[in-house]
């Protein structure tokens, strides 16, 4: 089973015309800060804390992927990020060496997970996913590596969950909202239910994170994530 979104098409021509023109004004109704100086500096501080106090944690995982089939250690993944522009999003690699080639296999033959994949981009149980990479999605150790693209400029350490462009379809008009702010690796949809919550509902919370933008709010998020995190609520 298929589900078909219609792409809002004034949503696009605005997308479009913010990857050719960088500096594009915020829509009226989000905050300048959300772009602005003192988030990106809390976001560096955080990252380059993060990086040296985490360094450690990196090498084990590193060596546990790398030791459990041989194959490579990180993941890359195309997401469109702010502005509609496309970056490639870092994680540890949680799925077997052929796990596009597994999917499709998977998804011809269960009915009932081409279901589930085609309303949440996701699979509960999910085959693709190794042993030690369970644990990593589990406990969240799998987007350390987004670490990088935060440093990069990609990312944020809170902000919308970061989407593919095929996924973009579902937004609408909402889009002009994701499109305005960096994905984050932690923000209100993550605190909110997660993977427990309907798709609508995470688009829900994108848009209002970016409509009632506040610093103050980033860092309730980012407290919040702390037992989240530790009690792997929605994690899968």
């Amino acid at each position: 089973m298929t589900i078909a979104f219609e792409l809002d098409q004034t949503a696009l021509e605005e997308i479009a015309a913010r990857q050719s023109a960088a500096g594009l004004p915020l829509p009226a109704d989000v905050p300048s800060g959300l772009t602005g100086g003192p988030k990106r500096s809390l976001d560096l501080f955080l990252a380059i804390a993060a990086l040296i106090f985490l360094a450690p944690l990196f090498i084990v995982i590193a060596l546990m992927i790398k030791l459990s089939d041989g194959g490579p250690v990180f993941y890359r993944h195309t997401r469109c990020g702010r502005g509609g522009l496309p970056f490639a999003c870092y994680k540890f690699r949680t799925m077997r060496v052929n796990a596009d080639e597994h999917l499709r296999d998977v998804l011809k033959n269960d009915a009932g997970l081409a279901e589930e994949w085609a309303h949440h981009q996701k699979l509960k149980k999910d085959p693709r996913i190794t042993k030690f990479g369970l644990f990593l999605r589990k406990t969240s150790l799998d987007e350390l590596p987004q670490i990088f693209n935060i440093l990069l400029g990609d990312m944020s350490v809170i902000g919308p969950r970061p989407v593919t462009f095929e996924e973009l379809p579902r937004y609408g008009r909402s889009l002009i909202y994701y499109s305005a702010a960096r994905p984050g690796i932690t923000g209100l949809w993550q605190v909110s239910g997660r993977n427990d919550t309907s798709y609508e509902q995470r688009i829900a919370f994108d848009t209002q994170y970016v409509k009632e933008w506040s610093m103050k709010k980033d860092i309730s998020i980012l407290l919040r994530t702390v037992p989240v995190v530790l009690l792997a609520k929605g994690a899968y």
